[in-house]
């Protein structure tokens, strides 16, 4: 037994030991390569491959539903507006999706070209440095699980926010400059109405920009290893798929947690929200914060912390009365 293994083994035991915490000497460093989580892949490629694995996978659960109509209480919008409405073909979907694939793989082989050797074997000298640091009070096992899961779970909920901040700020200049608007961030509003496997439906600039470039920064600011990299590149992928999926399922558990959900989205592929709901994927900070939130939904989302599907397709409705009012009036005084 070796590498991380080896670790736990000599750090924790059934019995909740943590006698080399209250060692009188510093426990030594012995510096031996990580074994990686899965046999058959290194951590660095799982980072790598996990988050597409899972893309088509989560659009292929969704696919079926659209196809077989398993859940058409809870669709944003009518099946047959995703061929009226859009103007891009399924097909060319695909090929752009698949090619920002390829990029965001070529641009992980490269980051990986240079990068050490993931190692383990000082985890406990620093366990020890923090023993010694921390009140007497504090047990043990706190100790322990902070430095496994809590600084890890810390890393990922900043890379979580600098996420969101990449994103948002640059999407809204994607809308603020029509030069930028009309050559890379078209191509995505192309789709009016969103759908699973479309989420990643760009522009190659913009592809590399916002989410390759910006994961790629998350990645390296906050210190991730290859393992925290995997979660935050999936979920970050996970979340992308759902927001763009097109349904809001009562048991989805991201549209339960976060407010930034499909319906949210979906209102800025709307022509009434293009200019509004810049915020993706997690949070609705910034939208709040800079006043770019949708106005005119309060009345629907009041006493509710989301956008729920029953109210928007209520708006959604009183919008088109409201229009088709308009155009009869405009007709009655052209005549």
């Amino acid at each position: 037994m070796n590498g991380t293994a080896d670790f736990f083994e000599k750090s924790f035991d059934l019995k909740g030991g943590y006698g080399y915490m209250h060692s009188v000497s510093e426990p030594a460093v012995n510096l031996v390569p990580r074994a990686s989580l899965l046999p058959s892949m290194t951590d660095a490629t799982l980072a790598l491959a996990a988050p597409v694995v899972v893309y088509w996978l989560q659009s292929g659960f969704f696919h079926i539903i659209d196809t077989f109509e398993l859940a058409e209480k809870y669709r944003i919008h009518p099946a047959e507006e995703i061929a009226r409405r859009n103007r891009a073909t399924r097909l060319q979907v695909l090929r752009e999706v698949i090619f920002q694939h390829i990029m965001q793989t070529v641009v992980g082989l490269v980051f990986m070209k240079f990068e050490a050797e993931p190692m383990t074997g000082f985890e406990q000298n620093e366990m020890w440095h923090w023993r010694q640091q921390a009140p007497g009070f504090v047990p043990d096992v706190a100790i322990y699980y902070a430095y496994m899961y809590g600084v890890s779970c810390i890393k990922l909920f900043f890379g979580f926010l600098f996420i969101d901040t990449w994103q948002y700020f640059w999407h809204r200049i994607m809308h603020m400059f029509p030069f930028m608007y009309k050559y890379f961030h078209s191509i995505h509003h192309e789709l009016y109405v969103p759908y699973a496997f479309g989420a990643l439906f760009n522009n190659p600039v913009e592809g590399f920009i916002l989410d390759t470039l910006g994961t790629a920064l998350a990645m390296v600011l906050c210190g991730l290893t290859h393992r925290e990299e995997a979660i935050l590149f999936t979920f970050a992928t996970m979340k992308t798929i759902d927001d763009h999926c097109g349904y809001a399922l009562p048991f989805d558990p991201f549209q339960i947690v976060f407010p930034n959900n499909a319906v949210y989205h979906d209102i800025h592929h709307q022509q009434f929200g293009l200019k509004t709901n810049f915020a993706q994927p997690f949070f609705t900070f910034w939208d709040n914060v800079l006043g770019t939130n949708f106005k005119g939904f309060e009345e629907y989302q009041k006493k509710q912390r989301r956008v729920t599907i029953d109210k928007y397709k209520e708006f959604l409705a009183k919008r088109e009365t409201e229009r088709a009012e308009k155009i009869k009036n405009f007709s009655k005084k052209e005549k």
